[in-house]
């Protein structure tokens, strides 16, 4: 194998042995040039070892055919697992380069091998052949392979297989070019202010931090951006209406027409994924996709949205309302709009129930907030956590830990990525390098998790103190991270987080319950001037708010659950008004006025660039199931080693079990939505936003 770079005489780093602690990449080494000749070596390697297994003159069995796929593509996947990963948390136009050139050649390596004829009949002659001594883990893998070929349009005939082909390769770049598109228009925009009174009302740290980006860019003043951190917080605390309203037009409709408009993609990817749907034997992609998720069914999706429509659009209207009526009482005029939902709402809840973020956030300092996170894994699953000793990162905010379990055993690399940038897209997620898995003879490989978030970075006078809501962001991505982190099992592609999507949130969001329990919050949440341990009032006050405006939230998420069905339900082509088809599919939930030109699906990456797509209700499901879960706890004791130990059970086996099965060993029954209903704290109230007043202080 040639693992020398064409233009030097460099050995490439990817391609080579990392003599390092845990195999882990030696970042310091890796240029983005190294990327384009590593994926070709690595794609012709994955093409020779598919090849020796469909021309395997002896019989197919299990472990000559399905389990030699599962192994195949170990180097391309090492590569892959670098290189997509950086790229959305630390790109360059260099990377995105290599990802336009080498995206096509990936997705015509996926096709060669599920269309390969000699392929299927070898996982078809297993499938259908005995199944003595095979494990059920060997089973489910045998059983997801095949299945995996026939969505792969295996079973297609020749002139459909050439169709699937070319719709896939270019959903492929088209869902590229989405994802560039909507990083781009989101940079794009920035407002920069230079009167000094505009920005007097707003928390020092939100002065410092747009003072920090206005010097960034060359700029005098403060300059507000489109990134989470700065956006957000600036919507919140300033009464600036102008220039909110500029700003939500700003992010409301990036990539909405002009240099950047991804609405025609989005034409064109809908009506290929409902190509691809219509070859492989389904009416529409929702149905393709719902085939093998927990839900089942466009149907049942359909009725599960629709089930929490019914039960809180009311209450979200009586929210929107208590809101409006208490701005026109402190001064606003005219129709509360959606750029004043942000600073109404935080005034209304500082007023109402005395927290605001500005009370919360000298508590929550970073690095506190990390260990508070650590010892929540140390004492429910008996997990350590240790700075990583020689283990090089992918830029210097990074952080990198050893993770060990209760008797010393390594279980993980966990790197922590806090801070925003320009080459960072925004959001949080966890992703992996490398995931778990383990050879015939018991060599185990385990996982290279990271988290990746976009908090606001310290100043010259203030550490990063995290609002609330980013404590509860960072205890889901880590719920996300232990998932991976505890994986256990042979075949990587059953492990980890390699679940269905409507079960991947669960253990994401069932750690998002503890960040309002007394008792966890009592034992490390403490004033980073003055060690002061958390008051228990505060944190009353912050259990008492918790539910604030649960039912706009619910119906919110549900708005977002139905534009994607929407789109992923169509039966045709489709050429149209993105505005109008989004509004519209949104109109069953519309609680806030309507604002003309703008659209959340031109940069909706989930759904056009990510993995969600007739995926999105997921969140809302897993929401459910997590409060069902997180009952358990409640019932036990939020610190009950028992009950952990099933919920590890239960995050080790990944998808080597259907998802129901699992949850319901777990739990002891089926879930329904009465649980998170109960959560919302959803109560008949006179005044005030409805899911809030049952527990109003």
């Amino acid at each position: 194998m040639d693992t020398v770079n064409d233009k030097n005489t460099r050995p490439n780093p990817l391609l080579g042995e990392w003599a390092t602690p845990h195999c882990t990449p030696p970042f310091a080494s890796i240029t983005a040039a190294d990327y384009l000749l590593a994926f070709e070596t690595a794609i012709a390697a994955s093409r020779a070892e598919v090849e020796a297994i469909a021309s395997n003159p002896a019989p197919a069995t299990f472990e000559n055919t399905v389990a030699a796929l599962e192994r195949q593509g170990e180097l391309l996947g090492r590569i892959s697992g670098l290189f997509f990963n950086l790229r959305e948390a630390d790109t360059s136009p260099e990377m995105e380069d290599v990802a336009e050139r080498i995206q096509p050649a990936l997705t015509a390596l996926s096709n060669d091998i599920g269309l390969d004829p000699r392929l299927f009949a070898r996982v078809r002659a297993v499938y259908e052949g005995g199944r003595e001594g095979l494990t059920d883990v060997d089973i489910r893998l045998l059983e997801q392979t095949y299945r995996g070929f026939v969505r792969s349009g295996a079973a297609l005939s020749d002139d459909d297989k050439a169709l699937y082909r070319q719709y896939t390769e270019e959903l492929s770049a088209a869902t590229l070019r989405f994802g560039r598109n909507s990083l781009e228009a989101t940079n794009a925009f920035t407002v920069n202010i230079t009167d000094a009174d505009a920005v007097a009302e707003l928390p020092e740290f939100v002065r410092e931090a747009m003072a920090a980006d206005a010097a960034a860019r060359g700029e005098q003043g403060w300059t507000v951006t489109l990134k989470t951190p700065s956006y957000l917080p600036f919507m919140t605390y300033s009464s600036q209406r102008a220039i909110k309203e500029r700003l939500y037009r700003a992010y409301n409709s990036r990539a909405l027409g002009g240099e950047w408009d991804n609405g025609p993609l989005i034409g064109r990817i809908v009506t290929l994924r409902m190509q691809i749907a219509r070859l492989l034997g389904y009416d529409t992609w929702a149905d393709y996709v719902l085939a093998e998720r927990m839900a089942g069914s466009t149907e049942s999706v359909l009725s599960f949205l629709e089930e929490l429509r019914t039960a809180t659009l009311d209450y979200a209207r009586r929210d929107v309302a208590a809101i409006a009526d208490y701005a026109r009482r402190n001064g606003l005029e005219g129709e509360l709009m959606p750029w004043d939902w942000a600073y109404y709402t935080e005034k209304y809840k500082s007023e109402h129930y005395a927290v605001d973020d500005e009370q919360v956030k000298p508590y929550l300092r970073l690095e506190s907030v990390v260990r508070g996170v650590f010892m929540l894994a140390g004492r429910l699953y008996g997990l350590h956590f240790t700075r990583a000793e020689g283990v090089e990162v992918y830029h210097p905010d990074v952080e990198a830990y050893e993770v060990t379990d209760a008797d010393g055993r390594f279980l993980a690399v966990l790197y922590l990525d806090f801070f925003p940038r320009e080459s960072k897209r925004s959001g949080a997620w966890m992703t992996e390098f490398r995931g778990t898995s383990r050879t015939a003879d018991g060599a185990e490989t385990r996982p290279l998790v990271s988290l990746v978030m976009n908090f606001t970075r310290p100043t010259a006078s203030k550490p990063s103190l995290l609002t609330f809501d980013e404590l509860t962001t960072l205890l889901h991505e880590f719920g996300h991270a232990l998932h991976g982190m505890l994986a256990r099992g042979r075949y990587e592609s059953l492990n980890g987080t390699n679940v269905c999507r409507d079960f991947v949130e669960l253990p994401s969001q069932v750690m998002e319950y503890w960040a309002t329990e007394k008792e966890y919050l009592d034992l490390w949440a403490e004033h980073y001037l003055t060690g002061e341990r958390i008051p228990s009032d505060l944190v009353e006050r912050i259990v008492a708010a918790k539910n604030y405006l649960a039912a706009y939230a619910n119906v919110r998420q549900v708005s977002f659950g139905l534009i994607d069905m929407a789109w992923h339900t169509l039966r045709g082509a489709w050429e149209g008004d993105v505005e109008r088809f989004e509004r519209e599919a949104a109109r069953p939930v519309q609680v806030m006025p309507a604002v003309g030109h703008t659209a959340m699906s031109t940069s909706f990456t989930h759904i056009f660039a990510g993995g969600y797509a007739a995926g999105y209700y997921g969140y809302k499901w897993s929401e459910v199931l997590a409060a069902d879960a997180f009952s358990l706890f409640r019932e036990r004791g939020i610190f009950d080693r028992a009950t952990a130990s099933a919920f590890r059970r239960l995050l080790e086996q990944g998808d080597q079990r259907p998802a129901m099965d699992l949850y319901v060993e777990f739990r002891g029954h089926r879930p329904s939505t009465d649980a998170l209903i109960r959560e919302m704290g959803i109560a008949p109230a006179a005044n005030g936003p409805a899911p809030a007043e049952a527990n109003k202080q």
